[in-house]
């Protein structure tokens, strides 16, 4: 089964009519759509940043009722393959990311994805280790629901360890379980700290399974070892009793890092952060101030 980026939707909701159903061990094809829907082209500039409409993003492919699934089992998607587009988008959209406040205005790069990486600047390039960034269930509370925030039913989860090679096991809410996903990525940094990593298109292909009585709370993920990280990094800290106030601070530094080490635009450094960046929870037990640390590996600094 191949189905196209055309039938997509930018909400949740379990009234949603399937467009297709799905067995148990079926294995699918689907097409998803860039993160903006199309509002965003390889030709486009910072001047379109402001005009996004956020009731068009992340769009995904979907809904896929599977056979058999009821509330309170557990679907289980493994993810077998993601091919990314040609080109990918990462912009500093006003109003939003981690650091909005020092980035107020809208800034975009796009990168040529070619060869297994992805050129975020002349001379600046990432690895491209594909992702899916919106992936889940209809809930179980009538809709619609907006599309961006996450839940227990996935979503806009953004974990980039789900790609080729991982399984991902959601509890399901409803009848039918209504499986949809978008908004891939050709790299992202844990964490997406402007919001945006290398926005792309992409052809995926799924196995799809299901557990009688065995949903999960949320969202389980088992990986594969080609999203973990093994190279030599740079790492900054933030420190302090409230952890989004330590990642603030620790990726505030990183991009200082970056910008002095690299020579880069501060704009820039935000964005190579974003795409190639990791903010981890180094500690929470040595109260009453926790760390958290932001890893990119040196091999971005030149």
């Amino acid at each position: 089964m191949h189905i196209k980026r055309t039938e997509t939707h930018t909400a949740w909701d379990r009234a949603l009519a399937p467009i297709a159903t799905v067995a148990p061990g079926d294995e699918i094809t689907v097409e998803t759509a860039d993160a903006s829907g199309g509002q965003l082209t390889a030709g486009s500039t910072a001047a379109d940043v402001p005009g996004l409409d956020f009731t068009r993003v992340n769009p995904v492919t979907g809904p896929f009722a599977v056979e058999g699934a009821r509330p309170g089992d557990a679907l289980v998607v493994d993810i077998l393959d993601v091919e990314v587009g040609s080109w990918g988008w990462t912009a500093c959209i006003p109003g939003f990311g981690l650091l909005a406040e020092d980035f107020p205005d809208p800034h975009l790069r796009v990168s040529t994805i070619a060869a297994g990486r992805a050129e975020l600047l002349p001379g600046v390039s990432v690895p491209v280790v594909p992702m899916i960034g919106t992936i889940g269930v209809a809930p179980t509370e009538p809709g619609p629901h907006p599309m961006v925030p996450p839940s227990r039913w996935g979503g806009n989860l953004d974990v980039r360890h789900i790609g080729p090679g991982a399984r991902l096991v959601l509890p399901v809410g409803v009848e039918g379980a209504l499986l949809s996903l978008g908004d891939a990525h050709a790299a992202m940094g844990d964490g997406e700290v402007s919001g945006t990593g290398v926005e792309t298109d992409a052809t995926v292909r799924l196995r799809i399974g299901l557990r009688r009585d065995a949903a999960p709370g949320t969202p389980v993920i088992e990986t594969h070892p080609r999203t973990h990280r093994t190279g030599a990094a740079l790492a900054t800290t933030g420190v302090g009793p409230d952890l989004m106030a330590a990642a603030v601070e620790a990726t505030r530094a990183l991009v200082a890092e970056i910008a002095d080490r690299a020579g880069l635009d501060p704009a820039d450094a935000y964005l190579l952060a974003s795409v190639a960046a990791d903010l981890k929870i180094s500690e929470v037990v040595d109260a009453p101030n926790w760390v958290v640390s932001a890893h990119l590996e040196l091999a971005h600094l030149g």
